[in-house]
């Protein structure tokens, strides 16, 4: 039995079942690690901000000197017709991706117009908003002038599956993600939130982490509602005495800490609002 959850992915004019495999030993990808993805949702026959994550991985591919190739409207209209073979209302992964297949001048640079693209779905149940126990990270994340942290590239994800790792080997689920100067910029898989007598401040986007889509979406729909946002720089120890600490992505959406250290912390009436009102405008928007 395979290893993944049912998948299609669509490349080269086609759909395959499964996992096929596209890039060989001599793609530059495969040695010297040119991938950019994104990553949308599609649930509960809704599709929120398909357009934005379509759009957002042709940024991501310009970022790391790759010209795009498939516009945006034309990945929605595949991602639509990929959902489609799947039950309906079944939670989906929505994975468009580009890669680098051939080499520039000198082999380590790739050349621009010599570009993969693949599109994947696959079952991935939406998780439960269980509520996660994080401590501060062991490594940090780089800044653009060393990385292409303007870009969801795949490079980067090495260095957050071990910030991940080492959490875990000290019992916890997650971490906070510092930058190189010692402010929050993230956990190692979401944008991240604290909520502090009615206020909620986030990192303030400073290049070392991506200004995530449901980061976005969330602050938009929490000031509409009326709660005060505050973008800003943060440090670790006001996290150890926020009211509530939750956490935004594509995969999850929106999800608790429920303990920083030794902290506990209750899933609180802002989270409470952040998730409803994010579900409301993932059915508002299909209605």
């Amino acid at each position: 039995m395979a290893w993944y959850s049912k998948t299609w992915t669509w490349y080269a004019g086609d759909w395959h079942e499964g996992n096929p495999p596209i890039i060989g030993p001599r793609s530059h990808a495969s040695w010297l690690g040119s991938t950019v993805f994104d990553g949308a949702r599609i649930f509960d026959g809704v599709a929120p901000d398909l357009d934005l994550h379509m759009a957002r991985v042709n940024r991501s591919a310009k970022a790391i000197d790759l010209n795009p190739t498939v516009s945006t409207e034309e990945m929605v209209a595949l991602a639509l017709e990929g959902a489609k073979k799947f039950e309906s209302g079944e939670a989906l992964y929505v994975k468009p991706m580009y890669w680098g297949e051939g080499e520039g001048p000198g082999t380590i640079t790739t050349d621009p117009d010599n570009v993969g693209f693949c599109m994947t779905l696959f079952e991935a149940p939406m998780a439960e908003p269980a509520g996660a126990a994080v401590t501060k990270g062991a490594f940090r994340r780089p800044t653009l002038e060393t990385m292409p942290t303007d870009a969801k590239a795949g490079c980067l994800y090495p260095n957050n599956a071990r910030i991940l790792r080492e959490a875990r080997t000290r019992g916890f689920d997650n971490a906070v993600v510092l930058d190189m100067l010692g402010s929050v910029a993230e956990t190692a898989t979401a944008n991240i939130f604290m909520a502090k007598a009615g206020v909620v401040h986030t990192p303030i986007p400073n290049g070392t982490f991506l200004n995530g889509i449901t980061r976005q979406r969330v602050i938009a729909l929490l000031r509409d509602s009326g709660v005060e946002v505050i973008e800003r720089v943060l440090r670790y120890e006001e996290f150890l005495d926020a009211d509530e600490i939750f956490c935004t992505g594509n995969y999850a959406k929106v999800t608790p800490v429920t303990r920083i250290e030794e902290h506990g912390l209750q899933p609180g009436p802002i989270y409470q609002r952040a998730r409803e009102l994010y579900w409301a405008y993932a059915r508002d928007i299909a209605a």
